[in-house]
């Protein structure tokens, strides 16, 4: 017995050595999937960084418009477009962009991803299911062993969560670190959520199948939390599913906001068990700071909204013998009006808050407590508008008075907004802008980033309905940074595309302002395309035949004249409707987008870059970077440099 006894304690039971290694990998291998993420998105603020000063670098070597217009004048023809070894830098600029962000995977018939797009999922897919996999061998040879992958795939999802909530904020570190625009990064946010999903099934089934969870270990709190927690995921990224999320944006958009809460709860209680949660409480850091900064934007912006209406209320009850119909219009002076345009387009004009800066294509965030489901719901909306920094000289600086129905001005000094019509909370809105109703607006903003086209010397913007916010705001831009000597643009060429004729109504006014105030120098030729019905009649035939006629008759002023010191054609007629500008021209039917960029980009074949600018849906996206995937061969023998911008709204 005592011999027994005696041996037992000279030989301690036997400690598993696998469940040393298994500890040292889940501790690890998030470590080190943190280094690649982190090593990524330096790569991409690099190469952004690199790109950009490339750019600038190469625009400082092209003539500028005067020394071509002097070389003109002086009979020195341009050299013909032949092979050059200068050209193979750009050349590798172009291709790069060509194949990264213009080829494209079509998924179904109205969701593209971009080859950049894709190569990031399959890099991310890849690398976190490299780092689940790899060495998973036993000691005793056993490979694939289920103890050393089932609970790493917990450890390497919670380690990613911080990464998914920062990507889903509004003040997003990421998109200041790389340039990308919050709006962009939305994709990776769903995508990198819809991974962790993975890994989160792949972690609590393999736990339940394997037997490590047994019916006595469902009794315990951590166990019952976490599959509350995985419950509650999955809740989520089945209303995040794009058919759902675009037929119920509400649906998705409260649903969110509540599993999200219980999914992180649940996963810092389930991971604290196991000493793993540090990579979760980041996560209630990262979204209550992103909340803060907008609750205190938006109480900066709104604050004169709350002090006037609280004085206006008293004196409302101070003046009893005021009009029910006068307290209405003096209740509430900072209210926004709402226009129904069309049964699918509303127009809120809303004076700028104060100390609101923006730039041309920034969207902001519209709380309507009157119209919205939930008084703290926010949506966002490109401003269709600029700032009073982008003035163009000769505008008007005060407002004008204006009748109901129409465009308000100046357009640089009050915010201004196109919106969709849809379900939900847009119905809501056009209803009360069909009773004519005044609503309730706070503006937090504004997010996202402009395009940098000062050194483009050819703009083409294009966009199809409401999208007309984002290539408006553009346009006036352009047009203001020329005038001011900061833009290096002489063509600025505008598209855009229309269900109707009476919806080129919407910016009539704001264009027609443009065209009489814009810089001499510049040629604009602007673009209308009505897709059904007719096409509104102009001061003259817009036909072949009379095309030809007034061009053999007088030199044609579409674009402005180069030779005129005192003005342009445009802003010396000054007409009163935007069609009689003979820079505009409607033309019925669809655009043919492709000859269209074709054309413009042969234009501006070895006068400096090409920008081309789109907001619109998917479909006009598509067809804009497939106009736009220019041969190797073209740059290299001095072809154009085009720059490719796409704001595609939509459910993304």
């Amino acid at each position: 017995m005592n011999a027994s006894l005696s041996a037992a304690a000279s030989h301690p039971p036997s400690v598993d050595p696998n469940r040393a290694i298994r500890a040292g990998h889940n501790k690890e291998y998030p470590r080190e999937v943190w280094w690649f993420v982190a090593s990524f998105i330096a790569l991409v603020a690099l190469s952004r960084s690199l790109s950009w000063a490339t750019s600038k670098l190469l625009s400082g070597r092209r003539p500028t418009a005067a020394q071509k217009t002097k070389d003109a004048e002086a009979g020195v023809t341009p050299p013909a477009r032949r092979f050059s070894w200068r050209n193979v830098p750009l050349t590798v600029v172009n291709a790069y962009r060509v194949v990264a962000f213009r080829w494209t995977l079509q998924i179904g018939k109205s969701y593209t991803l971009n080859l950049a797009e894709v190569f990031i999922t399959v890099a991310y897919v890849v690398g976190l299911f490299t780092w689940e996999f790899v060495n998973t061998t036993t000691t005793t040879g056993q490979k694939l062993d289920v103890s050393y992958w089932s609970g790493r795939a917990g450890a390497i999802a919670t380690s990613q969560l911080p990464l998914v909530t920062a990507l889903g904020t509004k003040n997003n570190p990421i998109a200041y670190i790389t340039g990308i625009s919050y709006d962009k990064l939305n994709y990776a946010h769903r995508m990198t959520a819809r991974v962790v999903f993975v890994l989160l099934w792949v972690h609590g089934g393999s736990k339940a199948s394997s037997g490590f969870l047994v019916p006595v270990a469902y009794d315990e709190w951590f166990t019952r939390i976490g599959l509350t927690a995985l419950i509650a995921f999955t809740i989520l990224i089945v209303v995040s599913l794009r058919p759902i999320r675009a037929r119920a944006y509400e649906l998705f958009y409260f649903t969110h906001f509540l599993m999200i809460l219980v999914f992180l709860l649940g996963a810092y209680f389930h991971t604290n068990n196991q000493h793993v949660s540090t990579y979760v409480w980041p996560c209630f850091l990262i979204w209550g700071l992103d909340r803060a900064l907008r609750l205190a934007r938006l109480v900066f912006h709104n604050h004169l909204y709350f002090v006037l209406q609280k004085k206006n209320n008293n004196n409302k009850n101070n003046n009893n013998t005021t009009t029910t119909t006068a307290a209405a219009t003096t209740a509430h002076p900072l209210d926004a009006s709402a226009e129904l345009l069309s049964p699918h387009c509303v127009r809120l004009h809303l004076k700028r808050p104060p100390h609101f800066r923006w730039t041309p294509g920034q969207t902001a965030f519209l709380t309507m407590p009157g119209v919205s489901a939930c008084p703290l719901e926010a949506h966002p909306f490109t401003i269709a508008s600029v700032d009073a920094r982008y003035q163009l000289a000769g505008a008007p600086k005060t407002p004008e008075k204006q009748g109901a129905g129409t465009d308000a001005t100046p357009y640089w000094q009050e915010l201004v907004f196109l919106v969709n019509v849809r379900e939900g909370f847009t119905r809501r809105l056009g209803e009360s802008a069909k009773r004519g109703e005044k609503v309730k607006v706070l503006v937090d903003g504004p997010y996202g980033f402009s395009p940098d086209l000062d050194d483009d010397e050819t703009v083409v913007l294009v966009a199809g309905g409401s999208g007309v916010s984002f290539t408006l705001s553009t346009f006036l831009g352009v047009l203001s940074h020329v005038q001011n000597g900061k833009s290096k643009c002489r063509k600025v060429v505008f598209i855009w595309s229309v269900r109707e004729a009476s919806h080129i109504d919407w910016i009539s006014k704001t264009l027609t302002e443009a065209l009489e105030l814009a810089p001499p120098e510049l040629e604009i030729s602007i673009r209308l395309f009505v897709t059904s019905g007719s096409a509104p009649e102009r001061p003259w035939a817009d036909n072949d035949e009379d095309d030809e006629k007034h061009d053999e008759g007088e030199e044609d002023d579409s674009v402005h004249s180069h030779s005129s010191s005192s003005g342009t054609a445009i802003g010396k007629s000054r007409p009163s409707s935007l069609l009689a500008f003979s820079a505009v021209r409607v033309t019925q039917g669809r655009p043919d987008l492709a000859a269209l960029l074709g054309d413009a980009a042969e234009a501006g074949a070895g006068a400096g870059r090409v920008s081309v600018t789109v907001c619109g849906s998917q479909g006009i996206a598509r067809v804009c970077r497939a106009a736009l995937r220019i041969p190797l061969a073209a740059t290299l023998n001095g072809g154009p440099s085009v720059v490719l911008h796409v704001e595609s709204f939509g459910y993304a």
